[in-house]
């Protein structure tokens, strides 16, 4: 009997420590669990749909506009803190493209030159006038136009010709008994150009010519009309400027690293574009001995033969010269469409990962530029990969990313929810009075700056044309505005900073601008319209167009991604939506 207690107590012993073990361990598991969750959720980061800068640690309300906070996509792909992704859809919409660096100066030992065609000076000549007058008639109509020597160029009325042909024709009867006076007077029309069959026919005839021709004294293209029909003109007077385009030059610029590696009677391959399967071949004749201090460069000459007229001057062309050895490092190159240029700064877009779109800005210092392309100093390295065309596109995805961006170069801080109701640092570097602090603006002339007004003022009423959802009126305003970039006068940047940022920067104005113009679908017109605004942003940062320009934001546009437009006013119009979302925006940055 005894036994058997024995037995029951440690068998209720037993029961006793496993149910103890089951609700008390399992509960403090469970309790484990339940903190391991509660401290996943405290990773968890909340924000403001329109104020981004807004990150709590908790769902709530917003600091600013009371609305209810969203749950941040947390990041799992992996990336660093200034590193961002770009869809595959924007990357085509936008056309961007990279190019792996290489060590591009020279390859196969061969140097690449860019040069022009331009007309051989030494078979230029100008049809002057030998004596004063009226033109009566000018034969030649255009600029362009073909002449023969002995060719009849113009009719002229010479009242010092005529008082001369009246002394010819009195000395003509007094010739045996005054021959010096009857010479002298046929010299003084020899030296007026006249020919003896033109001096014997006044003479015989003994009638003065009213209008005296003048004839062409070469053969060639008249590149220049000086003079017009009806002009009162000089002795001596240029009328035409004719070129003989038998031969013509090309003109190779050579940069100042360059400039041991050629010498002349070097033999020269050069193709254009016009003619793109074939090669002619020539010899440097000339290298200019003067450095041109502006473009540093020297010129170097090649003769080529013209005979078909294959050559026209102002044509473009490559030459390749098989370069002899040099000891110095070969220079690691990069287009010039890579480089976004801020003040002292020089930036590009590396691709980090070869095989998805993950990009992040570099700083990069630059040497000589080498045709199409600039020298890099430091910075990047052969096999880097790096974005060479949509490069502001690139930019402005980072910029509204928040990362380090061509305009920002600390990336945007992002304030909590404990640190204020609102943070000294907005989405776009926006000082306390909302005014934009631009350091780093390029000066140019009133007269660029009004041409760039003229394209801003045709974006506006792009802008309101798609506020309205007036697509046949988005595309008409469209089309106004690439007419107005066309006459923006590049010759007014006469910096090479400000000429090589624009040609940048208005290739991708005149890309988006011509797919809004090539489209009637609101979404589309206004997923171009994105780019266009982010583009012309920049061009006004960093040129100016003496007007106060609002640049504001609505984090809802695009699919929620954000996207960011210019007002000549305060007031909010957002043009993405049509007429639905109007007032969806704020203003992010003042540009004065």
């Amino acid at each position: 009997m005894k036994n058997n207690k024995v037995i029951i107590y440690i068998g209720l012993l037993a029961i006793g420590v496993l149910l103890g073990w089951l609700f008390f361990g399992g509960s403090s598991n469970i309790e484990a669990n339940h903190n391991h969750e509660k401290v996943a959720e405290t990773k968890e980061m909340w924000t403001c749909s329109m104020h981004p800068q807004i990150m709590q640690p908790e769902p709530g309300d917003c600091p600013i506009c009371g609305m209810d906070l969203t749950l941040v996509e947390s990041n799992s792909e992996g990336l660093l803190a200034d590193q961002f992704r770009l869809t595959q859809n924007a990357m085509a919409l936008a056309n961007i493209q990279t190019t792996v660096v290489g060590k591009g100066m020279m390859e196969d030992n061969v140097i690449k030159l860019s040069g022009k065609i331009v007309e051989n000076e030494e078979a230029n000549s100008v049809q002057v006038s030998y004596f004063s007058g009226r033109i009566e008639r000018l034969n030649v109509s255009f600029t362009g136009e073909t002449v023969s020597k002995g060719q009849l160029l113009a009719t002229i009325y010479s009242p010092e010709l005529y008082a001369t042909q009246q002394e010819l024709i009195t000395t003509a009867s007094l010739k045996e008994s005054q021959p010096a006076l009857y010479k002298a007077v046929r010299n003084k029309l020899k030296l007026w150009k006249l020919s003896e069959n033109q001096i014997n026919q006044i003479e015989a005839s003994g009638r003065v010519q009213e209008n005296v021709p003048v004839y062409a004294t070469v053969s060639g293209t008249v590149t220049e009309k000086l003079v017009e029909q009806g002009d009162y003109i000089k002795q001596g007077q240029p009328l035409l400027k004719i070129a003989n385009l038998n031969t013509v030059w090309a003109n190779f610029d050579v940069y100042e690293n360059q400039i041991d590696l050629f010498k002349k009677g070097q033999e020269v391959s050069i193709t254009a574009n016009a003619y793109a399967n074939k090669e002619f071949k020539a010899k440097v004749d000339f290298i200019d001995p003067i450095f041109d201090t502006k473009t540093r460069t020297l010129k170097l000459r090649v003769v080529l033969n013209n005979s078909d007229d294959a050559f026209k001057p102002g044509m473009f062309v490559e030459g390749k010269i098989k370069g002899t050895a040099s000891n110095r490092e070969q220079a690691l190159t990069i287009p010039s469409s890579a480089v976004l240029w801020t003040g002292e700064r020089s930036v590009v877009y590396i691709k980090t990962n070869p095989d998805q779109p993950v990009f992040e800005m570099r700083e990069i210092v630059l040497g000589n530029q080498l045709g199409n392309d600039y020298e890099v100093l430091d910075g990047l390295f052969a096999g880097n990969e790096i974005v060479t065309n949509g490069t502001f596109t690139v930019d402005a995805a980072a910029q509204l990313q928040g990362k380090k961006s061509m305009m920002n170069k600390e990336g945007v801080r992002v304030m909590t929810g404990h640190e204020g109701h609102l943070g000294t640092e907005d989405m776009v570097s926006v000082n306390k009075d909302n005014t934009s602090n631009i350091n780093e603006r390029i000066k140019v002339s009133k007269e660029f700056q009004n041409q760039l007004k003229a394209v801003f003022n045709d974006y506006i009423k792009l802008k309101d044309a798609l506020v309205k959802d007036d697509s046949k009126d988005v595309i008409s305003e469209s089309k106004r505005l690439l007419d107005n970039l066309s006459k923006v006068d590049m010759k007014l940047l006469t910096d090479k900073e400000a000429h090589n940022h624009w040609m940048s920067i208005e290739k991708e104005i005149k890309l988006a601008t011509t797919s809004i113009s090539n489209t009637s679908k609101s979404k589309e017109q206004s997923t171009y319209f994105k780019s266009l605004s982010s583009n012309l942003t920049n061009a006004i940062e960093v040129f100016g167009i003496n007007e106060k320009v609002y640049h504001q934001f609505c984090p809802m546009a695009d699919n929620d991604n954000g996207a960011y437009w210019l007002s000549k006013e305060e007031h909010v119009l957002n043009p993405y939506f049509g007429g639905a979302m109007l007032k969806c925006g704020e203003i992010k940055q003042v540009i004065e």
